[in-house]
């Protein structure tokens, strides 16, 4: 196996153990003493994706510093998986829900600095960004896919029993990062200098807002979409776990190609061509007046997706050098970790005061205003980079 194959399985264990949550999101938030509104399934997911926002960067710096990335890979891993069994166990010991939602905020923690470092170290390897990044975003949705449709299933069997796999998956994640060698570029740098390099990089603020804008609609399916398939159409937690698929499975599939396609032929038409046909097809789904059209429309919604993720992502590594993708990769973490969270209470609060229709409108609407607001600037930084080129 690869050290790209290597690192994409991590970063796949990280999603899989994620979205096994998402659902019978409201089985297992019952099942923890959180009752069945909507608001404790969305202060659940909150908890992990705060500590996220919090940290990622912390991680990416510490790398950076020290030299070294796989270290703090498996203690990444291995945390999560520990904070996974901690919840599962809670009401064995009495732990109320608000112990609960601490204990997931120690276990956004540890899990982002897998997934994010994961990420990095496959920056660090030479073959092409997009490639690599495409690897990333194939293990993203097809860790996504194989989460919903398995965590579906396994709810319905024992509510916490997505907490136990999710523990496993992250636990054989740490003794496969052990075995991936560090490729980080020599030498230690201060931290200081380092943040200061960044705040130079203003153009960075452009692939972290379509990672912001992209993890929004992701956040936006994982509670509204799931809430908005089993309500609107009347279906179980099994079957709105294989209507979540049917977006990650073309995600997944996909994304190793596109990132090929991008490193050919440039950045803009995936990121921004991309980003248009994103928005409209996630309305589409929502105007969907039955649930087979509704599902059609999400394998749609996938390919578009496919074409932008790896793209955005490599845009990053376009524009720092070596040293700083630790940092970088991180920044890019917090603002996409920023887009789940606003994902998670815009699709709650719109959904709750207007409806279903005028949240999938709000969130498509938002993936079509970035395309649009940043296309220049997306532009002017695809003209003459050397795609082809290695890191």
């Amino acid at each position: 196996m690869t050290e790209r194959t290597r690192l994409a399985v991590v970063v796949w264990a990280v999603l899989v153990s994620q979205v096994l949550l998402y659902p019978g999101l409201e089985e297992v938030v019952r099942a923890l003493g959180g009752g069945s509104s909507i608001l404790a399934r969305t202060w659940f997911l909150v908890a992990e994706f705060g500590a996220f926002v919090s940290v990622a960067v912390v991680w990416g710096l510490a790398s950076d510093a020290i030299g070294r990335r796989t270290p703090l890979v498996v203690a990444g891993a291995a945390g999560g998986a520990a904070s996974y069994l901690a919840v599962a166990f809670a009401p064995d010991f009495g732990v109320a829900f608000g112990g609960v939602l601490a204990l997931r905020v120690l276990g956004g923690a540890f899990t982002i600095g897998a997934f994010s470092l994961s990420i990095t170290k496959l920056m660090d390897l030479t073959g092409g960004h997009g490639r690599n990044m495409g690897a990333a975003g194939a293990a993203i949705g097809s860790g996504a896919a194989l989460g919903s449709t398995t965590g579906g299933l396994l709810s319905t069997v024992d509510p916490l029993a997505p907490l136990y796999a999710g523990a496993a998956v992250l636990g054989g994640a740490a003794l496969l990062a052990a075995t991936v060698p560090d490729r980080t570029p020599e030498g230690s740098i201060e931290l200081a200098p380092l943040l200061d390099r960044l705040r130079g990089r203003p153009a960075l603020f452009v692939p972290y807002a379509f990672g912001f804008i992209d993890r929004l609609t992701a956040g936006f399916f994982a509670l509204t979409g799931v809430a908005y398939f089993t309500d609107a159409f009347d279906v179980g937690p099994a079957v709105a776990g294989v209507t979540l698929a049917l977006f990650f499975l073309p995600f997944a599939a996909l994304q190793y190609h596109m990132g090929q396609f991008s490193d050919r032929v440039g950045r803009f038409v995936p990121v921004v061509v991309g980003s248009l046909l994103y928005g409209v097809t996630i309305i589409a789904v929502g105007l969907a007046p039955v649930f087979v059209l509704a599902a059609a429309l999400m394998v749609v919604v996938g390919v578009c997706g496919a074409a932008v993720a790896p793209a955005t992502m490599a845009l990053v590594t376009d524009l720092v050098p070596a040293s700083e993708r630790g940092a970088a990769m991180g920044g890019f973490n917090v603002f996409g970790s920023l887009g789940m969270l606003s994902g998670f209470l815009v699709g709650g609060v719109v959904t709750d005061r207007y409806g279903f229709l005028a949240a999938f409108l709000t969130a498509g609407g938002l993936e079509i205003a970035i395309a649009l607001v940043a296309a220049r600037s997306v532009y002017r930084m695809a003209d003459g980079q050397p795609w082809a080129a290695d890191a």
